[in-house]
Parts: structure tokens; C-alpha cells; sequence
């Protein structure tokens, strides 16, 4: 049997007008068949073996070099964070209690709580503890479970800003902001410390990524998500995080690609999200009874809402801090009291520049070029013009914002707060750079030099004023900012981009130095206390005893050179009488004693200082009943001693407090050493009215408090030496730090009347089971 051979179909007839001829050769020589596809062996890209790939390559539409490049930010990024972290030990001890305190209870993980009984709260929400509480709860009670999840926000941080720059203006732009911002000062500091500003940070990068998205589709899903980065933000540091609503707000409503019907239907859902992700812890403290929830510390009538719109919110701006250092009641008019001269220069004085300035001229020139080279953008390219020109204004927006008000708020406000800039100035830096790199013409290589040579410029003053401190620096720096300007002119002239792209090296390593060496220097030095600082000492700075301030003066005081002298006066501070020192401190200073239970065993954070003669003997009367670290105790703990430790263990488990003291940090050293409760009289300050001396005396009675906890005794003042031993202050009043009376105080009196007090390791105690 013959095999049948394959039938070939016939070609299909002529389509109607179709020629003889082209029939004819159809006929003659068919189309040939369309090749079978390739047999390709099925892996699904969403396995194992796809996913490193996607991690490694990263998007398709990205240059071969960008994730790579990413990743390698990202790790350096890490090892700077993670590097010696626990040589900070517990860092801000006032808040390592509250972890100890939320790894122990649940309950005070939900409120934030200074202990683990529950007296008070700290004086924020407490959102920025929960995920140090949980990691404490996972690990143990070390200061690397503290502070490795502040570090991983850091990284976490540098990561969506690359992602949220990348999108619009490629990965090169997002690589420099994601760079900038690693190696920002204030951000090394606060990506390794333990306050809420890291968490913030994180949060606010995100809910600007969510609102980017927002602009470039139209979708609602994303304004809500910022929404709930706001709510968070709030439950991490109030008022603060809504600083920048304002201005992204307005920015939607004006250029979001939808009807201006729906922009305002999504900016309302987005404010409803921020009102349920913020406001539901908030309704539950405020409706719950006092008497089934702790203290709101910070607050002087137990309410959160005062402590947010107060304490926490408008006292920051016009300086009337109820419960504030000092007592509050300070009205900051046209300065800001004891927290520096106000005004559109503060952020670039002494003690703030080497903060953050280093990079904020160059966004603010970079800032104002993009949005008028883009205001000319050509019809062909105008939908994509106008999405950046929206980008260029949420970032800028934010960081405009955001400094209008710090430079003029008149409350406290420490140099740390300076990183909520960080994330913006480092965005604008990578997006304006990389615009005017690409766009050439005649306006933008000018712009370019005359900004690196602006800011090694800036760069050379602000590391002048160490001048000790790598003094070889600044003139490395100057050198290539200078060598790099020529080079930036050529940027139009396509045949000498590739020099060009060597000056715009120079240009980077000049731009980045400076902040860099301020970041190592920032890394390896260890960081504790209330107040603390990046980088070295500098001249003119705000310094105070032990030079925990660079420069070795008070605030409103005349710093020393490079921390080692400055007077040692003490100018106005809020609700504190003017105290002209006698003598000097700084670095190397010794130590200055005052008041009642008052001391300065070690000064501030940075090295002893001394606090001359009168200066030591008027303020240790503002500072009684504050035994321990510096400033009397209030801004950073005392070192506990073995002897101190194992008396407060003994038989603990017997109270629900081991012990008492005046202010959060004293209480705090004690607890965390013990890893016992301990009851803050007074909060923070030691101002605030919990416990009243009626709720105390009957705790007491109880037998629910062992031990209360008293600082040394003041001796008469002497003069102060210079940079030496400081003079030690007369006997002040008793209590927290408000002037010697309130609660904290009539505590302080009653219990030195009615029992005997102990020396135990250097330490002042008095056990409250044995009345006198």
C-alpha cells in the first residue's frame, strides 16, 4: 500500500480587482508557511529561580548597571548604619525604658508607658516604640535589639527614595538622592539612635512615594496609602508629621491628571484614612478612664489632645511649653529663647549647618532652575514635563515647608529634628542634577557649575569651623568643586561629554566629602542623652556643661574653639532667670555639682564640662530632686553602680515599683539596669502633677513602692576654671526641674521627713517600708 501523500490546499481565489499576473505567480510560487514556534522548556518566572534574577537585573526597562548599583548603595548603607551600634548602649535611656517597659507588658506597649506598672507615658505617642518593643520581645533586652530596627529604617528609607526619584528621572537620579541621603549627618545619627525622628522619616518618604504615584495615574488607592503614612506619622510624633500636608495637598488639587471634581473627592478620602490610621489610638486614650490607663506625660491634665495641640504642637511654634525644660510659660516673640536665634539663617548657624546644610543651598538653586526650565516645556513632551514639574513641587513643597517653620519656631528645638529635611533636600539634589544634565542647552551648564561651586564653597565654611578637625579637608574640598566648574561648562558639547562626565565626578566627591567625613565621624563616636549631635565640635556653636552642645556654651551663650572653652553663662531660658556663669566650660571640663539631689556628675553627652560658681548655684536650685546625669539628670541617666543594682533587686518582686525618682531619665537608668519598674515622678521634667503627693503617700501605705532614689546633696559654689574643674553648686530647692516646687517636690520633702536615707554606691536612697 502506497503511503498518502499530503493533500496541499488549494490558494485561495483572487480578492475582487486582483491581476492575471499576480494570480499567476501566487499560483506559481505559494507564500511559504510561518515557522513553528521555538520549543522553550516552561519555568515559571515567578519561582525560585526567577526571583533572584528579577532581583539582581531588576526592571527591564532600567540600564544593566542600575540594580546592581542599588544594591550595593543599599548594603553600604547597612554597614554604616550597623556598624559598633551597640557601642550607644541604650542611647536615649528615657526611651529604651519604655522598650524594657513594652517588651514586659502589653499594656504599656499600647499606651507607651515608662514602665511596665504603668505610671506615665512617655511624652509622644508611641507607634515609633512598637517595633523596638517587639524586637526587645524577640531577642532580649540588649542595644542591639534597640537600635537595629532604627538602622533598618535607614536602609528601608534610602530605598523609597530611590524608588519613588527613579520613576520620572531614571535610575542615576535615584542612585544620588539615595546616596545623598545616606550620608547625610543628621540622618547617620538619627538612623542609629533611638527617638521617634527615624520612624517619622521613614513615613514621610513613603507618603510622598504614595503621592508621586498618585500624580502619575490618577488612582485614589494610592492618596489613601499616604493618608495612612500621615495617620502613622501622627501616632509617631504628633503634630509634626502634618507639617507638609499643606503643601502636597495643593500640589494634587492643582496638577493630578483627573477633573478637579475627583481631585477633591480624593483628597478628602485621603484625609479620612489619616483620621482612622491616627486617630483611632487616640479616641481609645481619650474615652478610656484615667484611672484604667497610665499617666499622659507631658500633659499637665492628663489628656493626649493637650499634650498634641500644646506641649507637643503650637508650644513648639510660639514657645508657651506648659511643662516644658524650664517650666515653659516662655513666649518666644521674635527669638527662640534658649533654643537659638530664629530666622531664615538658623538652619545654616554653628550648631545646625554641619546638620544639614551641606546640600540645602544646592536644592534650593537646583529647585527654583527645574521649575523654570520646565515651565518652558515643548508641546511634543508637555504631559512628561508637566509630571516632573509636579515632582519638583512635592519635594520642594515639603522642604520649603518644613524649613519656614523650624527656621522660625520659637519652642524647643534640638538640631536633630533637622533630619525631617533630609529626604527632601537629597531628592531634589539627584532629580535637579540629572534634569539639567540631560537637557544641556546654554542655561543648564552654567546652573551646574555655579552649584558645585556654591556648595564646596559652603562646604569649606561649615568645615572651617572645626578648624583642628581634618584641616586638610576643606581645601581638598574647594580644590575639586573649583576644578569641577570648567569642566561642567562643556556639558552642551556633545563631543566633550565624556570630559564633562569627569568633571561631574569632581563635582559629586566635592559635593559629598564634607557630609561624608561628618557621617564616619558621626558613626564612631558613641551617642547618648536627650541632646545629641553629628559630626565634631565647632566654633560658635550652642554647647552646655560637659559640651554635650559642640562648642561648649549654653544656648544663646557664646561658644568656645572647637568645644574646648566658651563662657560658661548661662543666658534666659524658658521660665529660668538669667544665670551669668563665673567660669567656663567645655570639653575636658570637670565636673559641676547643683542643688538639692542635683548634679552634673559627667556633664553632657561629649565629655565633662565645668559650670562656674554662680552660674552652678543659681541653676542647681532650679534643679533639685534630680540625682543623676547631665543637666541634673534631665537629659541624659545615671550610671548605675552593682551595689545600687543588687539593692533595688532584693526582694522586688515583692512591689509593683522597685523604686521611684524624680524625672524619666533617672528612673529610666534603674530600670533598665534592674530590669524592674520604676515610677517617673513627674515624667520627663519632673514637672508634670503624677503622682500627686496624696496618690504617692498612698502607694506608700500600700507597700507598692520600695525604694525612692535621691541624687547627692549640692556643696557651696567655687570658680570655674576654663575647659577645668567646674565649680559645684549651692544648695537649691528640692523637686523636678521647674523651680524647685509642685508636686515633684512636696514628694521630695515628705518622704526626706519620714524616713532615713542610705548611701549605697554613690547613690542617695530611701527605703519606704521603714519610716523613720
Amino acid at each position: 500500500m502506497t503511503p498518502q501523500q499530503p493533500s496541499i490546499p488549494a490558494p485561495p481565489p483572487n480578492p475582487p480587482g486582483a491581476s492575471q499576473s499576480t494570480q499567476s505567480t501566487q499560483a506559481t510560487h505559494p507564500l511559504p508557511a510561518p515557522p513553528p514556534p521555538p520549543v522553550r522548556s516552561y519555568e515559571p518566572r515567578s519561582g525560585l529561580r526567577g526571583l533572584p534574577e528579577r532581583i539582581v537585573r531588576g526592571r527591564p526597562e532600567d540600564p544593566r548597571w542600575a540594580r546592581p548599583a542599588l544594591l550595593v548603595l543599599l548594603a553600604v548603607t547597612a554597614v554604616l548604619y550597623l556598624w559598633d551600634l551597640a557601642a550607644s548602649g541604650y542611647a536615649n535611656q528615657f526611651y529604651s525604658a519604655a522598650v524594657q517597659a513594652g517588651s514586659e507588658s502589653w499594656q504599656a506597649f499600647f499606651f507607651g508607658s515608662s514602665d511596665a506598672a504603668n505610671s506615665i507615658t512617655v511624652d509622644k505617642p508611641p507607634a515609633a516604640l512598637w517595633p523596638m518593643a517587639l524586637s526587645v520581645r524577640l531577642f532580649g533586652l540588649s542595644s542591639w535589639a534597640i537600635l537595629v530596627p532604627e538602622a533598618l529604617m535607614g536602609v528601608a528609607t534610602v530605598g523609597v527614595l530611590y524608588a519613588a526619584v527613579r520613576r520620572r528621572f531614571g535610575a542615576a537620579a535615584g542612585l544620588l538622592s539615595g546616596a545623598a541621603l545616606a550620608l547625610t549627618p543628621v540622618a547617620a545619627l538619627m538612623f542609629r539612635f533611638n527617638n521617634p525622628d527615624a520612624l517619622l522619616c521613614l513615613l514621610m518618604a513613603c507618603a510622598i512615594a504614595a503621592v508621586l504615584r498618585a500624580l502619575a495615574d490618577g488612582r485614589t488607592k494610592w492618596l489613601v496609602l499616604a493618608g495612612v503614612c500621615f495617620g502613622l506619622g501622627f501616632l509617631t510624633k504628633t503634630l509634626q508629621a502634618w507639617l507638609i500636608l499643606p503643601a502636597l495637598a495643593l500640589v494634587y488639587a492643582c496638577c493630578a491628571p483627573v477633573v478637579l471634581r475627583r481631585r477633591l473627592g480624593q483628597l478628602l478620602l485621603a484625609g479620612l484614612a489619616i483620621v482612622v490610621s491616627g486617630g483611632w489610638w487616640v479616641a481609645i486614650v481619650e474615652l478610656m478612664p484615667a484611672a484604667a490607663r497610665p499617666y499622659i506625660g507631658g500633659s499637665q491634665h492628663n489628656s493626649f489632645l493637650e499634650l498634641t495641640f500644646g506641649y507637643n504642637g503650637f508650644g513648639r511654634i510660639n514657645g508657651n511649653e506648659t511643662g516644658s525644660v524650664g517650666g515653659g510659660g516662655h513666649r518666644g516673640g521674635g527669638g527662640g529663647g534658649g533654643w537659638g536665634d530664629t530666622g531664615l539663617a538658623r538652619l545654616f548657624s554653628s550648631d545646625m549647618g554641619g546638620q544639614i546644610s551641606w546640600l540645602l543651598p544646592a536644592a534650593l538653586i537646583l529647585l527654583v532652575a527645574a521649575v523654570c526650565v520646565l515651565r518652558r516645556a515643548r508641546r511634543a513632551v508637555a504631559a512628561e514635563q508637566a509630571a516632573q514639574r509636579a515632582e519638583f513641587l512635592v519635594w520642594g513643597g515639603a522642604l520649603l515647608m518644613t524649613f519656614a517653620i523650624f527656621s522660625f519656631m520659637s519652642g524647643i528645638f534640638h538640631q536633630y529634628y533637622n533630619i525631617a529635611l533630609a529626604p527632601y533636600i537629597a531628592a531634589l539634589v539627584g532629580m535637579g542634577a540629572t534634569l539639567l544634565w540631560r537637557r544641556g542647552g546654554r542655561s543648564a551648564p552654567v546652573v551646574l557649575a555655579g552649584t558645585v561651586v556654591v556648595t564646596a564653597v559652603w562646604s569649606y565654611v561649615l568645615l572651617d569651623r572645626s578648624p583642628d578637625w581634618l584641616p586638610w579637608l576643606r581645601w581638598v574640598v574647594l580644590a575639586l568643586g573649583l576644578a569641577a566648574a570648567p569642566g561642567l561648562l562643556l556639558t552642551a558639547h556633545a563631543g566633550r561629554r565624556r570630559l564633562a562626565a569627569l568633571a561631574a565626578a569632581f563635582g559629586v566627591a566635592a559635593a559629598l566629602a564634607g557630609p561624608l567625613a561628618y557621617t564616619l565621624d558621626t558613626v564612631g563616636t558613641p551617642k547618648g542623652g536627650s541632646i545629641i549631635t553629628a559630626g565634631p565640635a565647632v566654633q560658635g556653636g550652642r554647647g552646655g556643661p560637659g559640651g554635650g552642645w559642640p562648642g561648649g556654651a549654653w544656648p544663646g551663650g557664646k561658644g568656645g574653639k572647637n568645644g574646648k572653652g566658651g563662657n560658661g553663662g548661662m543666658p534666659a531660658m524658658p521660665g529660668m532667670p538669667d544665670a551669668p556663669g563665673a567660669g567656663q566650660g567645655g570639653r575636658g571640663g570637670g565636673q559641676a555639682r547643683g542643688g538639692s539631689h542635683g548634679q552634673f556628675p559627667q556633664g553632657f553627652p561629649g565629655g565633662p564640662g565645668g559650670m562656674g560658681g554662680a552660674a552652678a548655684e543659681r541653676f542647681g536650685g532650679r534643679m533639685g530632686g534630680m540625682g543623676g546625669g547631665g543637666m541634673g539628670g534631665l537629659l541624659n541617666g545615671s550610671k548605675v553602680s552593682d551595689r545600687a543594682k543588687a539593692l533595688l533587686e532584693k526582694d522586688a518582686d515583692r512591689y509593683t515599683w522597685a523604686a521611684a525618682a524624680i524625672g524619666s531619665q533617672n528612673a529610666a537608668s534603674y530600670q533598665l539596669a534592674t530590669e524592674r519598674p520604676v515610677m517617673a515622678i513627674g515624667g520627663f521634667n519632673g514637672s508634670d502633677p503624677s503622682p500627686t503627693l496624696g496618690q504617692f503617700k498612698q502607694y506608700v501605705r500600700d507597700g507598692r513602692i520600695h525604694y525612692f532614689i535621691a541624687g547627692e546633696r549640692g556643696e557651696p559654689g567655687g570658680q570655674g576654671e576654663p575647659g577645668g574643674q567646674g565649680g559645684k553648686g549651692g544648695p537649691g530647692g528640692r523637686g523636678g526641674f521647674g523651680g524647685g516646687k509642685g508636686h515633684s517636690s512636696e514628694i521630695t520633702s515628705w518622704i526626706e521627713q519620714n524616713f532615713t536615707k542610705v548611701t549605697v554606691g554613690g547613690a542617695t536612697f530611701y527605703d519606704l517600708t521603714r519610716p523613720a
